[in-house]
């Protein structure tokens, strides 16, 4: 067993008038995620010989474009926690969804916010869509990395009991949750799985596909990739990640969103499988498609 590390989820707090103003790791790994994104798609954009033939949009289009994604993450996100995981507890206080500083983001839902701002944005300035999209997913895996961590040092989104070596004593809630077993004890670090297959594994071979590998030129082969690997190390980390309270109860256990005879899917399995099918779908899209001559 590993004991959790004393790191604060909050970097420093400021007293104003009778608050408190805290800035959370959390926040600062949103932020910055943004904006390695955003410097990322800068840099793609200017760089020609990454494209078939001319970059998809200008700096200036880049720049518009960060204000309609961070929308689409804030607003997707939150949404889609509320619909997907406690809709009956959000109905029942319908003040709290804007509460987004209490916790709870989906990353499926920031995703269908981010697709549909980005259709909005490509709509409007009239470029192409995939070509963007290409240039979104190459961005996310940044921010995927550093938000697992941010949730690994807030201490949620915690794994499944585990008695592995690396098994880490988890605070708070998951301490709680450990009371019908034997204390301490153990949970796999799923937050930390989450960052290396989403981010660093998955952003490493995005990165590699669009410098050295041509992807670019290929328009939704980048988006597609990166649709699959990211529902396929979703959908491997359910199975040890720990399913969300309203969906565990004596019948069921393992916190199945949908069981059957003892075997069924987790709600983020369930949302995966849609993205593995389009990512898929991109992939041969892509595949398909000739590429124009090298500018």
């Amino acid at each position: 067993m590993i004991p959790f590390p004393d790191i604060s989820p909050e970097i420093f707090s400021i007293p104003v008038g009778g608050m408190t103003f805290a800035l959370r790791w959390y926040a600062v790994a949103y932020i910055v995620g943004l904006l390695l994104g955003w410097w990322l798609i800068g840099r793609a954009v200017a760089t020609p010989r990454l494209w078939a033939g001319a970059p998809p949009m200008t700096a200036e289009q880049v720049e518009r474009l960060l204000t309609w994604i961070i929308l689409g993450v804030i607003f997707g996100g939150r949404l889609g926690y509320v619909l997907f995981y406690a809709p009956g507890e959000y109905l029942a206080h319908p003040g709290d969804i804007v509460k987004v500083w209490e916790g709870g983001m989906s990353f499926h839902g920031g995703f269908l916010g981010v697709v549909v701002a980005g259709l909005w944005f490509c709509r409007r300035e009239r470029i192409a869509a995939l070509s963007v999209g290409d240039l979104l997913a190459l961005a996310v895996p940044a921010g995927l990395l550093l938000g697992r961590i941010a949730n690994f040092i807030n201490a949620e989104l915690w794994g499944r009991p585990t008695d592995l070596p690396w098994g880490v004593i988890f605070p708070g809630q998951a301490a709680q949750a450990c009371a019908t077993l034997t204390a301490p004890c153990a949970r796999h670090p799923s937050q930390l799985y989450e960052a290396l297959l989403e981010g660093l594994i998955l952003g490493t071979l995005l990165l590699w596909m669009a410098w050295r590998g041509g992807a670019l030129r290929f328009p939704g082969r980048i988006m597609g990739t990166f649709l699959t690997g990211y529902g396929l190390a979703r959908f491997a980390v359910e199975f040890v990640r720990q399913p969300d309270a309203q969906f565990v109860s004596d019948g069921n256990p393992l916190g199945l969103a949908f069981h059957l005879g003892g075997y069924g899917l987790t709600m983020g399995q369930i949302l995966s499988l849609p993205m593995i099918a389009v990512g898929l779908w991109f992939i041969a899209r892509s595949r398909r498609a000739a590429a124009p001559a090298a500018a």
